[in-house]
C-alpha cells in the first residue's frame, strides 16, 4: 500500500510540474501590495506566536519588543510573510490541549505586536485567527491576510470582514474528531466546500489558499499519509499552504521532544515542496529557507545564472 500511494503521489506530481496549465491555473495574489506568483517558487512564513502556551514552545507572549525582533530576524532570514497568533490552536491531544481566549484577550496580545510590525517591517503580516472581530481589528492594525484554522467556519461574521476587507485568506481543513471514510479525497471534499462557501460568499478566488490542516482531526498516520499524497490536492487549483514545523507527528516518528524537531521539520518542508505546497509555514526560518531553495533547485528547476 505504501509502495503504490508513494509511487502515485509522485507519478501525479511529475505530471504537475510538466503541465504549465496546472501551474497557472493558481495565478497570482496580491498580499500585503507584493505580488506572489504560485508556482515560481515555495514561499516562506514565519511563526510568531504571542501565547503563553504554543506548543512549539516559541510564544514570547505579551513582550512586543521580543515578537518584533523575531519578525525583523525572520525578514532578515528569508520569510516572506509574518504569521502573528494570540490563542493557541494546538489540540487538544497535545499537552492536553489549549484553552480558548476570549476576542478581548485575543486583540490584547494581537493587536499591538501587529501595529509594532507593521512600522518596522517590509512582509506582510498575518492574524491567525478564526474570529471575526480580531480579524477585523488585525486588519486595521495591519495584517494583510487571514489564516483560519476553522476555514470561515467558526464565526458567521468572519466570511464578511475577508470580504469587505479583500485580503487573502488560507482555508484549512479541520474537523471534530479523526474519522474518514476515505482520507485525502474526504479532505479535499471538504477544502471544495469551505472554497465554494468563500466564493459565495464575496471573496476573490485569487485570495483564496488551501491548506489540508497537518495534525488538525488527523492521527500521526493521517497526517504522514497527507504529505505521501499532497499531489492530489492540486484539482482544488488554489495555492496551498502546508504548515507541519515542529508538530507532534515528527515526536512520535523520531521519539523527539518539541527543540529538537529541526531535522523531522526539514525532511516534511522538503517533501511538502515534492507535493507541490506553495507556502510552508515554520518556525525556523533561517533552516528552512535553506531546505526550500534546495528543493526549488531540484523540483523547480536551477542555474547558475540565476
Amino acid at each position: 500500500m505504501f509502495e503504490r500511494n508513494l509511487f502515485t503521489g509522485l507519478s501525479s506530481f511529475m505530471k504537475t510540474l510538466q503541465s504549465d496549465s496546472n501551474l497557472s491555473a493558481k495565478g497570482s495574489t496580491l498580499i500585503g501590495g507584493k505580488c506572489f506568483v504560485w508556482g515560481s517558487r515555495t514561499f516562506i512564513m514565519g511563526v510568531v506566536n504571542v501565547t503563553p502556551d504554543s506548543f512549539s514552545r516559541d510564544g514570547v507572549g505579551l513582550n512586543v519588543n521580543a515578537a518584533v525582533e523575531l519578525a525583523l530576524n525572520f525578514e532578515e532570514q528569508g520569510a516572506d510573510i509574518i504569521d502573528v497568533g494570540g490563542e493557541s490552536t494546538r489540540p487538544p491531544s497535545i499537552y492536553e490541549g489549549a484553552e480558548p481566549v476570549t476576542e478581548e484577550t485575543e486583540l490584547l496580545r494581537v493587536l499591538p505586536v501587529i501595529q509594532a510590525m507593521e512600522r518596522v517591517i517590509g512582509v506582510p503580516i498575518s492574524v491567525d485567527t478564526s474570529k471575526a472581530k480580531v480579524a477585523s481589528q488585525a486588519i486595521e492594525a495591519g495584517a494583510s491576510m487571514v489564516n483560519d484554522v476553522w476555514a470561515l467556519q467558526r464565526d458567521p461574521d468572519i466570511k464578511r470582514v475577508v470580504s469587505d476587507k479583500r485580503v487573502p485568506v488560507v482555508l484549512m481543513h479541520n474537523q471534530n474528531g479523526v474519522f474518514y471514510r476515505d482520507l485525502v479525497p474526504d479532505i479535499v471534499n471538504g477544502l471544495r466546500h469551505v472554497v465554494d462557501s468563500a466564493l459565495n460568499s464575496g471573496i476573490d478566488k485569487e485570495n483564496i489558499i488551501v491548506d489540508p490542516g497537518i495534525g488538525f482531526g488527523k492521527t500521526a498516520e493521517h497526517n504522514l499519509e497527507i504529505i505521501r499524497r499532497l499531489p492530489e490536492f492540486t484539482e482544488l487549483s488554489r495555492p496551498m499552504l502546508v504548515g507541519m514545523s515542529r508538530k507532534s507527528t515528527i515526536g512520535e516518528v523520531l521519539d523527539l521532544p518539541v527543540e529538537q524537531r529541526l531535522e523531522g521539520t526539514a525532511a516534511t518542508v522538503a517533501l511538502s515542496i515534492v507535493g507541490g505546497a506553495d507556502i510552508v509555514r515554520v518556525h525556523d526560518v533561517d533552516e528552512m529557507v535553506k531546505v526550500a531553495k534546495m528543493s526549488d533547485a531540484i523540483v523547480r528547476g536551477w542555474s547558475q545564472n540565476r
